[in-house]
């Protein structure tokens, strides 16, 4: 007896180990993020075509309410951007190999020319040599003597309905100096869209450049990007429908606790990991719009009460489908698989969502997380098949048993069950 009790705690270590090891690195991998403050840590240009480009960011960005110039009450010089939808570089430096820098004599000016450029993504054919049918990115000898662009420079074509876009801001090396940093510089946005950021240079001989720094995205009414900026006030209104649903379920169990059975402490705990969920997502969102950071902890509180309400939610459906506390009063030996699914799909879903929310905060970021929504959604697929298959072989036992009441009372669930999976696929399909 002694020994299997040995045994069983050494299993249930066995499980607990790789579930910790599990978070604690997700947990690491995540521990520098940021959100509309893009930081860059001495990061290397990428060769494409003549070019060198580095990818400073993309999100989608409110038009500003305000276009008259603003200050700040308590200062007559300090401008305010309420109200305005900006992109402040705060500051970016760049810097070049020492052997190049070498190369220039200490007196020399504009020894090196590294380009930002802020577009919107309707503008992209217009950075780059399409207009003019050429392949190239930065303007030649040839384009240049025809007049089409300043050679050594990226080619842009300007918006012709929004003047002064795509935007170019320069940067150059002076003398033989290893590092230029450029200006402090704020962007004001003035047209809703997907905007995109590009640090790019055309000269060879700057191949190695690094980039470190911040810019700050910013909408009108906070620091929420725009794919976020609708999920804060959504977030709100869930966490009120929790509320009054909590408390009406509160009402009934009060009412009816004589005959409480097992399942309704754990509709009561999904119900309570629903509410703590939404509110701790409201509150993480309207950190993040005031401050322009995630807070790392609450994100991983919310994701992890997300996951956690996601996997009982699968597990309740389930065991009433098996007729527990109906036609069985427990699973038997089918416990420990139920548990093991269970398990695994907590495990898969805390991943995907900490990829999803602790990851890249740009708006096209969706590469990294393609790799686990597939396991996601095999394990839903595994749980309604095992649900159905489990309401079938409990509506056959009810029917051997003649149990009149339970029968009607389980299709009625299972017409419910069947509904809510088409809700749940359309869901899936619409996010």
């Amino acid at each position: 007896m002694l020994q299997d009790m040995k045994q069983r705690q050494f299993r249930r270590g066995r499980i607990k180990i790789p579930m910790f090891v599990v978070c604690v690195g997700l947990f690491l991998c995540f521990s520098n993020v940021n959100a509309s403050i893009h930081e860059y840590r001495m990061e290397a240009f990428s060769p494409k075509s003549d070019a060198f480009f580095f990818h400073g960011g993309s999100e989608g960005l409110y038009a500003s309410k305000l276009h008259e110039p603003t200050t700040d009450a308590s200062s007559e010089t300090k401008p305010s951007f309420k109200g305005k939808s900006i992109i402040s570089f705060d500051p970016v430096t760049f810097v070049r190999p020492k052997e190049t820098a070498k190369s220039h004599h200490q007196m020399q000016q504009n020894t090196g020319l590294v380009e930002a450029i802020i577009l919107e993504v309707k503008d992209r054919a217009r950075i780059g040599g399409s207009s003019l049918k050429s392949d190239a990115i930065c303007c030649n000898k040839q384009l240049a003597n025809q007049g089409f662009c300043n050679q050594g420079e990226v080619i842009i074509q300007h918006n012709p309905n929004n003047l002064g876009w795509p935007k170019r801001i320069k940067t150059f090396f002076q003398g033989d100096n290893e590092e230029a940093k450029m200006d402090v510089e704020t962007v004001e946005i003035n047209s809703t869209g997907m905007y995109y950021l590009y640090f790019m240079f055309c000269d060879p001989q700057l191949k190695g450049t690094l980039i470190k720094g911040r810019t700050v995205w910013k909408n009108p009414n906070g620091y929420l990007p725009g794919k976020m900026a609708p999920l804060m006030t959504f977030y709100g209104l869930m966490s009120l429908a929790y509320l009054v649903l909590g408390l009406a379920w509160f009402l009934r169990f009060v009412q009816f606790w004589k005959d409480i059975i097992h399942l309704h402490y754990h509709i009561t705990l999904v119900i309570a990991l629903g509410m703590c969920e939404m509110a701790v997502w409201y509150f993480e969102y309207s950190n993040f719009n005031s401050t322009g950071t995630r807070p790392m902890g609450i994100t991983l509180w919310a994701v992890t009460f997300g996951s956690v309400k996601k996997t009982l939610s699968r597990l309740l459906l389930l065991v009433v489908s098996m007729g527990f506390g109906v036609v069985r009063p427990t699973l038997g030996g089918l416990t420990s698989k139920v548990v093991l699914l269970g398990l695994i799909y907590f495990i898969a879903t805390e991943a995907l969502e900490l990829v999803e929310h602790l990851g890249n905060i740009n708006d096209f970021s969706g590469k990294a997380k393609l790799v686990l929504v597939l396991p996601v959604a095999f394990l839903d697929a595994c749980f309604i098949l095992w649900i159905f298959s489990a309401l079938s072989k409990t509506l056959e036992k009810l029917q051997m048993r003649r149990n009149l009441a339970k029968l009607e009372l389980y299709r009625k669930f299972t017409n419910a069950l069947a509904v809510s999976v088409l809700l749940s696929i359309a869901w899936i399909g619409f996010e």
